[in-house]
């Protein structure tokens, strides 16, 4: 019987462990892998084929690999948290996944990361990008994120930028933030996302924007460059999401970057509700209004008591209607919401952190809990569930899957997809009904038993031929 082992956190290295039979738990983690997929996205090979091949062979069969199957070896990479492409030989090369491929794609084996490699860097990127939006738009309309809707309405999608990659040289002409560190010159490459949030702690890439502004002005600090960049970004964002999601309910979530009137007004035109980070330092008009009208109206105010589920006492404060001029001379009416969190230390005293957010939203006693909870504190998923779990969690974001322009795109989008099929198969249901012991422990631990249930077994052909058949429903933790 082989042994298994499973990463140990407590004390930094691998654990050993010898499950009873091995051999039938790796079958139920390949088959909770491959139903969470089909059971969303329907077939591997047809959803991921839906890309263009950017080959041109003279004859067919000088073709070895479809694109469905490179590109799945791609998310296979970011999924099992190999963290560099040339690690698909030494660990994806084994007669079991070579198995599984040939029954998912009808291949012989399973490709070689350079393979893989010479075809996504020719990708498009709006097709990859299409197939990520497409999979959380699909997400939607099976009602996975229903639940989750702010006021039963809205979806919450958070925007924010990140850091992809830094380079001591400059690569590319898209290497347009610069900073100093003594003689050394860092080049850094960042991306806009907007990812669906929700209060369980998923984030769903719902688009990507890759910020590729040049900076004529070497004289401006980066966090200046980066934030004009960002905002330009967001501007070419709120297009594309727009036009690609025109109907969609959506309440947008920022940070105070994006307190400024050409956001209010892309999101009152596009019909999209938003909540945004205000500190007391910024829009000293808005501010000096909102606290006028809380004495005058002393009304709008609520305490949330302690309860089992949270020990913080809230504290909030509201005021609607607030009258703004931005610079371009156009009117604005905007609400604000503090909310101030209390918690009981020790000796007595209290502990207060204060919160301060902007938004569309009209307010009232009913409706500001949600929208501060829900709406503005939820921003920090995207940090924490999104950025955070794609840089430190195993799927490797920064590290450079590829130097070319375009190949470094694909690479971030194709970690999307892999981020959204490990996601649902962590927080749904199928896992934990059919091995529950599988799914105890963190993500990383999923990924290692990902890798290892792929290199050591493969279906047979009938119980393929069943998972293909068998209906089933997928649960996921309430809000």
């Amino acid at each position: 019987m082989e042994e298994t082992q499973i990463p140990d956190r407590k004390n930094g290295r691998r654990a050993k462990e010898i499950p009873q039979n091995p051999a039938q738990e790796h079958k139920e983690v390949i088959k909770a892998l491959l139903k969470t997929f089909t059971h969303f996205f329907g077939d591997i090979a047809r959803r991921l084929g839906k890309l263009p091949d950017p080959r041109k062979p003279q004859r067919p069969e000088d073709i070895d690999y479809s694109v469905a199957s490179l590109v799945f070896t791609g998310v296979l990479m970011f999924a099992c948290h190999l963290g560099a492409r040339r690690r698909i030989r030494c660990l994806l090369h084994t007669v079991s996944l070579g198995q599984t491929y040939k029954r998912l794609f009808g291949v012989d084996d399973v490709p070689h990361g350079d393979t893989m490699n010479n075809l996504l860097v020719d990708l498009e990127v709006d097709a990859v990008q299409e197939i990520v939006s497409s999979m959380t738009e699909t997400l939607i309309d099976k009602k996975v994120l229903y639940p989750h809707r702010l006021f039963d309405q809205y979806y919450v999608v958070a925007v924010d930028a990140t850091g992809m990659l830094t380079y001591d040289h400059k690569h590319c002409e898209y290497c347009s933030l610069t900073k100093k560190h003594g003689d050394v010159t860092r080049y850094y490459h960042h991306v806009l996302e907007a990812k669906i949030v929700t209060p369980t702690g998923m984030a769903f890439s719902l688009m990507s924007e890759f910020i590729e502004n040049p900076e004529d002005d070497p004289t401006r600090s980066l966090a200046q460059r980066k934030q004009d960049s960002e905002l330009k970004a967001f501007y070419r964002l709120a297009e594309r999401l727009h036009e690609r999601f025109p109907k969609l309910p959506l309440l947008l979530t920022f940070d105070g970057l994006y307190a400024v009137g050409p956001v209010f007004r892309i999101c009152e035109r596009n019909h999209w509700k938003f909540v945004i980070g205000l500190s007391d330092d910024q829009l000293s008009s808005v501010n000096e209004e909102f606290e006028a009208l809380c004495k005058i109206n002393p009304e709008n105010s609520l305490t949330s008591p302690p309860s089992e589920k949270n020990a913080i006492r809230q504290e909030f404060r509201f005021a609607n209607d607030i009258d703004y001029v931005d610079t371009k001379k156009h009117e604005h009416s905007l609400s604000v919401l503090e909310c101030k969190d209390i918690r009981s230390v020790k000796g007595g005293e209290e502990k207060v952190n204060k919160h301060k957010w902007l938004s569309n939203v009209q307010l009232s006693q009913g409706n500001i809990v949600e929208l501060a909870n829900q709406g503005g504190r939820i921003r920090w998923k995207i940090e924490n569930e999104g950025f955070n779990v794609q840089k430190t969690g195993g799927l490797k974001m920064g590290h450079a899957y590829s130097n070319d322009e375009n190949g470094i795109k694909i690479y971030y989008l194709v970690l999307q997809i892999a981020h959204i099929l490990l996601q649902l198969l962590d927080k749904g249901s199928l896992l934990k009904k059919s091995s529950p012991e599988v799914s105890v422990g963190s993500v990383k631990d999923l990924a290692f038993r990902i890798l290892e249930a792929l290199r050591n077994t493969a279906l047979t052909d009938d119980e393929y031929h069943n998972l293909c058949l068998t209906r089933i429903q997928i649960r996921f933790a309430p809000p």
